[in-house]
Parts: C-alpha cells; structure tokens; sequence
C-alpha cells in the first residue's frame, strides 16, 4: 500500500513540475471584443507557423481576458511576472502600457496599439522602453479614411457633418480627435464629437451626437469604440447614418467603408516577432515596428441599405 502511495505522489509531483524547456507566453486581452480577438488569432497563428504549437508540447500560452476593468488588467500582468513567463503577449493599447509599467526585464510584444511616442511611454531621452516589441501604428492612415467621407456621402446641408465620439483617457484617441479637429477645418467638415468614459456610456452618447443632425459617423481607433461597437451600428443604423471607420474589422460589424490594419495580419506580424524570440532565446535583433498590411474594404449589405456608392480598389468584407 505505502508502496502504491509513494508512486502516486511521486506521479502527481511530476505533473505539477513546470518543464523549465517550455516556453510560456502570456496572452492578455484587454477587453472581450471580436475585432481585437482576430489579433489573437493571427499571433497565435503566426507561432504555429513557426513551429511553436501548444499540441505539440513546445509552448504553453496562458491566456487572460481583463473584460475591460483596469484592476482585472493589472492583476493579470502582476500575475503574468511572478510567474516569470517568457514573453508577454499585450492586446491593445490600455494591456500595452499596463506591462510597461509594471515590468521592465519581461518582453513585451504589443499588438493592435499605436506607436510608443503616441501611449506617452517614451523616456526623457524620447527612447522606447528597452523590453518593448511587436508591433504598432500611427495616425497617419487615418487622413485616408476619414476623407472618404465626402468622396461618398452627400451631405443633408453644407459643409458636410461628421459625428465623433471619444475617449480622452486613451492617449491614441485624444491625438486621434485632434488631428482628425485640424483635417476636418482644413477640408472645410463640421465635425461635432462628444467625450465618453466607458464603453457602457457610449450607446447614450452616440444617441446624444445622433440628435445633432450629422451625416455621418467616424469610428476612430478608440478601445471604447470596440467594445460597444455593435450598439453604435445599432443607433446609427436607426437614425439612417452610415459609420465609416479606420479599423477594417469593424467593417464586418457594420461599419461601411474602411481604410486601415487588418487585425489579423497586425497580430500575425507581432506573433512572427515573437517567434524570432523564442527561437533565438533574445530579443538582441528585435525591435517594435509598423504594421505592414492596411487593407481598403467594404461592407456590401450596408453600402445596398444605404444606396451608396463605393469606390473602386475597395474588397468586399462580409460578417
């Protein structure tokens, strides 16, 4: 009997061993949201590709989801240190500088994020934080977009109105409600937005700007946009105004039009990264860089209900 005992503890001791040969990554998820989590696919993806497949025993990915509460968000990344992972996996913005603020020595590989000078996290020196990877995006791409507006719609009076709303907590859309204020005046757009909190402030906000007569809507890359994104389709789509966005993953929710990153790809970029260090066991030869694929995409069940039309050079994207 104490012969059998033994041989059990000694099997369940062996199961609770850490292979210290295996990778870890922690994956974490700033809120629940189907355009971020194709990110996750594609990094996932992307580790596959090169080899790295939790089916086959050679990583383990330790996924959290911090549902959009700042406190979960920090416990997460608390927890992701003392476990001593090998990498940090952060989607979007708010994960992104969560990790940098709490670690210094694990590699972070951001995804669906915006560029270190933008998250305000670059030293007095105006360098990145020396453990930061992956992958980010300026606000260039968003001038593109956002001028399709009058390339499409035609306004109810002159000059053409665009509806925003925003979140000056995050640092991408308070540069983002800014530089989209200058190219609205210089292109002769009255743009009206509104400030919100939280992603469950936004359907009464959005109804709030609805009321104000616009022309349309412009989504901008905003973490509380994603989140309540199907609510706004819904107003909007109720009060007859089209959304038009630089986030191509929100075309397939109901947006019209968009030119920007695919999500996918943006996460299967950041995911090739990592993958370089978990080859090498360094990050000596990495640096964070741009997203590479933007994608010109349209919604064609939105552009019949609307009766508008697209122009060329522009794939149709369907749910």
């Amino acid at each position: 009997m104490k012969k059998y005992l033994l041989i059990i503890l000694v099997v369940l001791s062996a199961c609770n061993q850490k292979k210290s040969n295996v990778p870890v990554v922690g994956f974490v998820d700033a809120f629940q949201d189907n355009t971020i989590e194709q990110a996750k696919i594609g990094f996932i993806d992307a580790l596959k590709k090169n080899g790295f497949d939790e089916q086959k025993g050679n990583i383990k990915i330790t996924y959290r989801n911090a549902q959009g509460s700042i406190p979960t968000l920090t416990q997460i990344i608390n927890y992701f240190i003392s476990e001593k992972v090998t990498l940090i996996a952060a989607n979007a913005s708010l994960t992104t500088i969560t990790a940098i603020q709490k670690t210094k020595f694990i590699p972070i590989f951001m995804m669906v994020a915006p560029t270190p000078a933008l998250m305000k996290v670059l030293n007095d020196k105006g360098e990145s934080p020396a453990n930061l990877f992956g992958v980010a995006e300026d606000l260039g791409y968003i001038d593109t977009s956002f001028l399709l507006i009058p390339t499409i719609i035609k306004p109810k009076g002159a000059p053409i109105r665009v509806g925003m709303i925003f979140n000056q907590a995050e640092p991408q859309s308070a540069e983002a409600i800014q530089r989209i204020e200058q190219l609205a005046k210089k292109n002769n757009i009255t743009l009206v937005s509104l400030p919100v909190n939280n992603s469950s402030d936004a359907p009464l906000v959005t109804a709030a700007l609805l009321n104000k007569n616009i022309d349309a809507f412009f989504a901008n890359p905003d973490n509380t946009v994603f989140a309540s994104f199907e609510s706004i389709v819904k107003l909007c789509n109720q009060s007859k105004v089209p959304i038009f966005t630089s986030e191509a993953g929100l075309v397939a929710r109901g947006a019209l039009v968009a030119y920007g990153a695919d999500i996918y790809q943006w996460g299967y970029q950041a995911g090739g990264q990592a993958a370089l260090c978990l080859k090498s066991g360094n990050t000596n030869n990495l640096k964070w860089e741009m997203v590479k694929t933007r994608k010109k995409v349209f919604n064609p069940a939105v552009a019949k209900k609307y009766a508008l039309t697209i122009p060329s050079g522009f794939e149709p994207i369907t749910p």
